[in-house]
Formats: structure tokens, sequence, C-alpha cells
């Protein structure tokens, strides 16, 4: 197996705690190089990577020709343009959520992708996690019927107004920065699209960003068409659940359905009748898996489950909402 050498652009939080050590950790990747403009952030990153390089400029990460992947947390603004880099410098690219901002910009990066031969990708992690492939899996079985309705809902309690996701100049806001989620979760596991006709959303805004987003509509897919609510907000208590309601039962996806075994336990529940079936996973790291997967797509073992189109899904329904609210 050859080795995937990655680099990381920029010292978030989330880089440090959670996407780090999973390269880290990923069977076939090595982390080797941070680029931060602060030396004092890399200390987090090396207390469990202690041979990790510390760049100064990300120009000078991406001209090292020992670098094959760069993984891309930076503010939601800078995902575009920073990914286009990477892949002008010959880098596969895993960038955060959302990677783009429009369909348009999808339209860019699968363009770039495709005249550079690498490959390029969002990391949208959850559907690396077995629980939404059982979710898919018991839905493609009839295993409750024909659809009726789906909820997704994802929330939690920022109580600084000035954090970059409250921010408009950043890209903030409810909707792009967890309605991704539970969007992208509902579009994957039930296999059909959200129809922009008749879409309802109430925002709640603060400094011109939505804290709180509720969308209604109707979802379709071949043969089939059902109602839909998401609600995301960054005002309100935790929450992570998906349920989806068929004629014959029902799937719950609940506590850790977006941030598995960190905001709670991983599990899913098939309910029909009196009749539950559950399933748990206590040991499951969808961020390596993730890794692993990008891996095997750059070796050729594979193609990425999750490709740029998926998220280009993702966005447009995400598009139809700000078009509609106005």
């Amino acid at each position: 197996m050859n080795t995937i050498n990655w680099g990381i652009i920029g010292a978030s939080r989330f880089a440090r705690e959670h996407m780090g050590p999973a390269i880290h950790a990923a069977e076939g990747a090595r982390l080797c190089a941070l680029a931060s403009s602060d030396p004092a952030k890399a200390a987090g990153f090396q207390a469990f990577c202690p041979d990790l390089q510390l760049v100064q400029g990300y120009e000078a990460l991406l001209a090292d020709p020992g670098i094959d992947a760069i993984y891309i947390p930076l503010p939601n603004h800078l995902h575009v343009e920073a990914s286009l880099q990477a892949a002008a410098a010959g880098k596969h690219v895993l960038c955060e959520k959302p990677m783009g901002l429009t369909v348009g910009d999808y339209d860019r990066l699968i363009a770039a992708r495709d005249g550079a031969a690498l490959q390029m990708a969002e990391a949208f992690m959850i559907l690396h996690h077995p629980q939404w492939h059982q979710v898919r899996d018991w839905i493609r079985a009839g295993e409750i019927g024909e659809i009726i309705h789906a909820d997704a809902a994802f929330s939690f309690r920022l109580e600084d107004s000035g954090n970059i996701r409250m921010r408009p100049e950043t890209a903030g806001g409810s909707l792009r920065d967890i309605g991704v989620y539970t969007f992208g979760a509902l579009r994957y596991a039930t296999g059909a699209e959200v129809d922009p006709a008749g879409l309802v959303a109430r925002l709640g805004l603060e400094n011109g960003v939505d804290t709180f987003a509720h969308v209604f509509g109707e979802m379709a897919g071949p043969g089939r068409r059902f109602t839909f609510a998401s609600t995301t907000s960054m005002r309100a208590a935790k929450r992570q659940t998906v349920v989806i309601q068929g004629t014959k039962g029902l799937i719950r996806v609940d506590g850790g359905a977006f941030n598995a075994n960190v905001h709670d336990l991983a599990r899913v529940e098939l309910q029909q009748g009196s009749r539950t079936i559950s399933e748990r996973y206590p040991a499951v790291n969808q961020y390596r898996l993730q890794v692993e997967a990008f891996g095997r797509a750059i070796r050729g073992e594979a193609d990425y489950p999750v490709p740029l189109e998926f998220s280009r899904g993702t966005q447009a329904a995400l598009d139809a909402v700000f078009r509609i609210a106005g």
C-alpha cells in the first residue's frame, strides 16, 4: 500500500481535535505538515503527532513535493479558492463543509478536479459511518414501506455572537454550517431530492446570518414523493435527530446522528409496530473512515463514495432555500 502524505492548511480547533488525529491514525496515511501563521498552535497537533512539521505560509506547503494530499479546515468563505490553489499545485484536496457556497462554486471545483485528474471532495464524514449505511439499506429493503415524511434536526448553542459561524463576511449561519448535514443525510438515506417548488422557509436572523432555520417541503425520488422538514439552530440546546417515517415503520437516528460518539452514542433504530431493532456503534470513528476512503480513491483502489456531484446536489437544495427566503 502506498502511504498518502498529508498536509493541513490552517490550525483550526476542529482539525486539532478530530481530523488531525484521524489522519494520523488512518491506515495508509501519514500526517506530515501543518501550515499556520501562528507557530504556537502547532503544539496541540504535535502532542499526538510529534514528527509534524510546521510550515510558515500556505504556499510553502503547497510547493512541497513530498505532500500528496491537503486537508482544508479554513473558514467557509476561503474554501473554494484554497481548494483550487491546492489542486493547481497538484495536490489532492479534502476540504471542510461547505466546500462551496453556491452550485456555481461546485461546478468550478468539479471542473478543476477533472482537469487535474485529482481527487477532490468535501469532508462530509457522516456518510462514511455505518449507521447511515444501515439507514439506507433498511429503506432500500422496504423495511418501513413507502416513505411518508422525514424530519432532520441539528442544533447547538453558541453564546459568542462574534464567533466565526455568526459572521456574514465569513459565510456563517446555521444553514451553511449544519444544514449541510440535515439536507445531505436525508438525500443520502432516501435517494430523493428536494423539490424547490413549494418550499417554505422561516429564518431567524442575527447580524445578517441565520441562527435558526426551519424548512418544510417535499422530496421526490423515482416514483415517490414525501414531505420533509429540516430544523437547524446555533442558538438552541444540543440536538441531533433524524426520523424517517413510512407506511410500515420508522427509522430513528438519535443522539449521535451527525457527531457520532462525540455529541452522543451512534445508534439507529428500526421500529415496526411493537418490534424494534437497534444498532449501536461505540467504537467507530467516522473521521478516520473518511480519510481511509479518500486514500483508497487516490490510490485507485475504489471510487470515492461521496463525490463532489453529491455535495453539489445538497448545495442546490440550500440555494433554493436561500432564494425563497429572500
